[in-house]
């Protein structure tokens, strides 16, 4: 089962999502507002691997769709849709929870590349073997056969995305990481995106892992370069 949740508010581009997204394999399930994504999320239990949400959309917009959905689940892949003028919007979405956004006009063939990493992301979180041990740095431990991190034995919060920048940064301790690096590692090798939604992805990991996220001491910014993790 490849069940996608499409939530936008505008018929031709709904239509022309849900079109391309059945020619590439996926059962599509289309909504044209945020309460009606509510509904069909509680009717079908939310037995949905991705979710596509434009963002700007009457009543209840994207943000708060997007804040509900992550809210229900960490693991379904959220990815939003805006316009070109709406910089600020995607940071403020990837904030929140979303996973990806995609820049409106779009082509069929970047939407379903976007949709498939996503997907592919999800999908191998659900089947990918228990270890024997955890792997522990400071005050972080990685369960990974539950897939849980903790600090201090208290378990953290995360998003697939915030889990898996994580376990890269806890695998490579003391190594300085080129956003690149990050970027093809956590999203993949043909994402379409630019970098800048690694630095997204780390000032909300940081809010949730850091004493003082204005002064972080285990996400270190390496300037014009990247990240390193330091928690010895």
């Amino acid at each position: 089962m490849k069940r996608i949740l499409v939530c936008e508010d505008e018929d031709a581009i709904r239509d022309f999502v849900v079109i391309n997204l059945k020619r590439a394999g996926y059962e599509v399930v289309d909504v044209p507002s945020g309460e009606d994504a509510i509904e069909i999320y509680d009717k079908y239990e939310g037995d949905f691997e991705v979710a596509l949400l434009d963002l700007m959309m009457p009543g209840m917009d994207g943000f708060q769709l997007c804040k509900w959905l992550r809210s229900r689940s960490t693991t379904i892949g959220i990815i939003v849709l805006s316009a070109k003028t709406q910089e600020m919007d995607k940071v403020n979405a990837l904030m929140i929870g979303a996973d990806d956004y995609i820049t409106k006009p779009f082509s069929p063939s970047e939407l379903v590349a976007r949709v498939d990493a996503i997907y592919r992301r999800v999908t191998l979180n659900s089947e990918l073997k228990p270890t024997k041990s955890d792997i522990v740095c400071g005050p972080f431990r990685i369960n990974e056969k539950s897939r849980t991190i903790f600090k201090n034995d208290k378990a953290i919060e995360l998003t697939q995305v915030e889990y898996h920048i994580m376990e890269y940064f806890m695998k490579n301790q003391g190594s300085a990481l080129d956003r690149k690096s990050i970027l093809q590692q956590i999203w993949g090798e043909n994402y379409y995106g630019d970098d800048k939604i690694v630095d997204v992805n780390i000032r909300r990991l940081r809010m949730k892992i850091e004493d003082d996220p204005s002064n972080p001491k285990y996400i270190i910014t390496i300037w014009g370069y990247g990240y390193k993790w330091e928690a010895y």
